[in-house]
């Protein structure tokens, strides 16, 4: 590779680190992270381009031109930093956002926010169509927050519902797949009780449920990601309009002052997600529960509530502020280095 692709394939790394960096906290979304950054209409082209034609290409040997239709080479620098991410940053995002939520929250509220006025440059000519999709899109994505989960449900149908919902929540910016699994009733029966069935070889539980969730998974990510190229490609500026509406939006989930509503049993008792990844009620507030809890232990949350401010006579209301310039210092300095690696290419060409 030359000066230039290297250049590239470490701004792209790096951009994956964010994704993967973002995908450790709850409700912050990694397709989020990609739209913010600039690549995101890049990478559902590539997503596209896993069909039937690339198959035939493998199948014949021509490795190359299949490689090249589907992006790999910027694929690999997006998973590569998003695996060194999580990696890296699960540990001690995890443990900083159990034990200081408020300034995690923060520092991805700054960045999240900061970043909006950068998608806003995307869009070469605002309308009222552009900007009724921006107001509908944020409306969307603040009305989640709001909803009550629903019953637990086995039906393969719905099953598959939840595979083809989960997945385009994940590559939607402003949606995060865990929490509209939580909202559909099955975030336990999918992501605890079957890939635990599954991780013991008990293939007779987790298949059944596994199997009609993968195959809507895939029939998502098929027909979204062909569905967005062709958004982006025919209504550009509505579709980023109507995307920037939910990141917008996404920011009542991100708002650190706000109150967790957590998912009870049908004994009313808190639930908590343990380490052996089971599922138990717990007994009293959610004050008491979270105090009580153990390290490595997670409380479902179902819901936020009673959003509030900072209150400016306490210390750690203040360290909030600070993160969230953080964040926001943090998207200028991404955007400055991908300004000026476009200048160096650009003289590169010359």
């Amino acid at each position: 590779m030359n000066d230039s692709a290297v250049r590239e394939f470490v701004l792209t790394a790096l951009k994956g680190f964010a994704m993967g960096a973002a995908n450790v906290i709850p409700g912050v979304s990694g397709g989020t992270i990609a739209f913010i950054t600039g690549i995101y209409e890049r990478l559902i082209l590539a997503l596209k381009n896993f069909d039937v034609a690339t198959v035939k290409l493998l199948f014949k040997g021509r490795f190359k031109e299949a490689a090249e239709k589907v992006d790999l080479l910027f694929l690999i620098a997006l998973g590569v930093g998003s695996v060194v991410s999580i990696v890296v940053l699960a540990g001690a995002l995890g443990s900083g956002f159990e034990r200081y939520p408020l300034l995690v929250w923060a520092f991805f509220f700054g960045l999240i926010a900061a970043s909006i006025p950068l998608v806003g440059k995307m869009i070469t000519r605002w309308s009222p169509l552009v900007i009724g999709l921006g107001v509908l899109g944020c409306a969307l994505a603040v009305s989640l927050v709001f909803l009550p989960p629903a019953q637990e449900n086995t039906n393969p149908i719905y099953l598959g519902l939840c595979g083809v919902v989960a997945i385009c929540s994940m590559i939607i910016p402003g949606l995060s797949g865990s929490f509209v699994l939580v909202l559909m009733g099955n975030y336990k029966l999918i992501m605890l009780d079957s890939v635990s069935a599954l991780s013991s070889l008990e293939l007779g539980e987790a298949l059944p449920i596994l199997i009609p969730v993968g195959v809507g998974a895939v029939v998502g990510l098929i027909v979204l990601s062909r569905f967005l190229n062709w958004l982006f490609k025919n209504y550009h500026n509505e579709a980023v309009g109507l995307i920037t509406g939910f990141v917008l939006g996404s920011l009542a989930v991100i708002w650190p002052w706000k109150e967790e509503i957590p998912k009870r049993d049908e004994n009313g008792l808190i639930v908590v997600k343990t380490e052996e990844r089971n599922l138990e009620g717990r007994l009293g507030t959610l004050a008491q529960v979270k105090a009580d809890k153990k390290k490595g232990e997670e409380i479902i949350v179902a819901g936020y509530g009673n959003w509030s401010g900072p209150k400016l006579n306490k210390g750690m209301d203040w360290a909030a502020f600070g993160c969230m310039v953080a964040g926001a210092l943090l998207i200028g300095f991404v955007e400055w280095v991908a300004h000026r690696g476009q200048i160096v290419v650009k003289d590169d060409e010359q």
